[in-house]
Parts: structure tokens; C-alpha cells; sequence
């Protein structure tokens, strides 16, 4: 079965075992299903829906079976979340901002060191800016052409020269 990226899950919320998690398009969010797929160790393993809140347009909360505390849910942050394919060839997509393809991609720096996991884009300004989270540390980097080197879609890697200083 041929899967589609669909988003990414983030933090748990609440202490129920409920995840948050981040769809690459609205569209993704509002469609109707039982299950999700999410990956782990590069494996998809099905994961069936209990219960489903939106927080915005793009994220909701999940409660998934099976996962019934703030410590299971933990285990699940920071994955790539899938469907079958056949389900969401056919959704609608409204005009996406090209940045929200890196969703999910990982950043490494010019000396080779990963700086975290790209999980939003804010177009809130007129520079738009990559989220980029490690652990609980959390990078705001311009999303600019100027500064990606290389973009690896097999490995969901951005490669970025990145100017020195930018984080002091």
C-alpha cells in the first residue's frame, strides 16, 4: 500500500494521552477517518483514532487508542504521519505557501549539525520564518532560497548556509 505524508505529530497534550499534530494543508485535517498511520523507526504503524479536536485550521489534537497517558503519548512526538494514498489523491488543496513543503524536514547547518525539525512556517511577516524544533530548544531561521544549499526529499533534509550569528 502506497502511503502520502499528511503531517507531523508534536508534543502530547494534557495529561490523557492526546497529541498534538500539525497537517501540512487544512485539507488534510477535515478529511474523516479512523486511522492514521505514523512512522516509526521508518516503519508505518496504524493508529486508531479515538478522539479528534481541531486547535486551528492545521493542527488538532488526537486521542489515539491505546495511548491513555502524557508518558505513552510522549513516546509518539516528533513523527511523520501518513494515509493511503488512494484517500487523499482527491482532496481539494487550496493555494499552499510553497515554504509548507519543508514541513517535517530536518535542517543542517553548514558544518554538517542538525539543528532541529522544521515543524510550522510563519507568514505572519513579510519574511517568512521555519520553526524549527529540538527537543524543547526552539530556532526561528529565515525561510529564504538564499540561504538553502540543498534539498534531499529521499531523507527530508534541507541543507542551509546559515550567517553567523544568527542565533545569539
Amino acid at each position: 500500500m502506497k502511503l502520502t505524508q499528511i503531517g507531523r505529530t508534536q508534543k502530547p497534550h494534557g495529561i490523557k494521552g492526546e497529541i498534538n499534530v500539525s497537517f501540512l494543508i487544512a485539507e488534510y485535517a477535515e478529511m474523516d477517518t479512523d486511522f492514521y498511520f505514523l512512522e516509526i523507526e521508518g516503519i508505518p504503524v496504524p493508529f486508531f483514532v479515538e478522539d479528534f479536536s481541531f486547535s486551528t485550521d492545521t493542527t488538532a489534537r488526537i486521542k489515539f487508542a491505546d495511548v491513555d497517558d502524557e508518558k505513552i503519548a510522549s513516546r509518539y512526538k516528533n513523527l511523520s504521519v501518513f494515509l493511503p494514498s488512494e484517500m487523499v489523491e482527491n482532496v481539494q488543496v487550496a493555494d499552499v505557501s510553497p515554504w509548507e513543503f519543508y514541513i517535517g524536514y530536518s535542517v543542517i547547518d553548514q558544518s554538517g549539525n542538525e539543528l532541529g525539525v522544521i515543524t510550522e512556517v510563519d507568514e505572519a511577516t513579510i519574511n517568512v520564518l521555519f520553526l524549527v524544533e529540538k527537543g524543547e530548544e526552539k530556532l526561528l531561521i529565515p525561510a529564504t532560497e538564499d540561504f538553502i544549499v540543498a534539498v534531499d526529499e529521499i531523507n527530508r533534509r534541507v541543507e542551509m548556509n546559515l550567517p553567523e550569528g544568527l542565533f545569539d
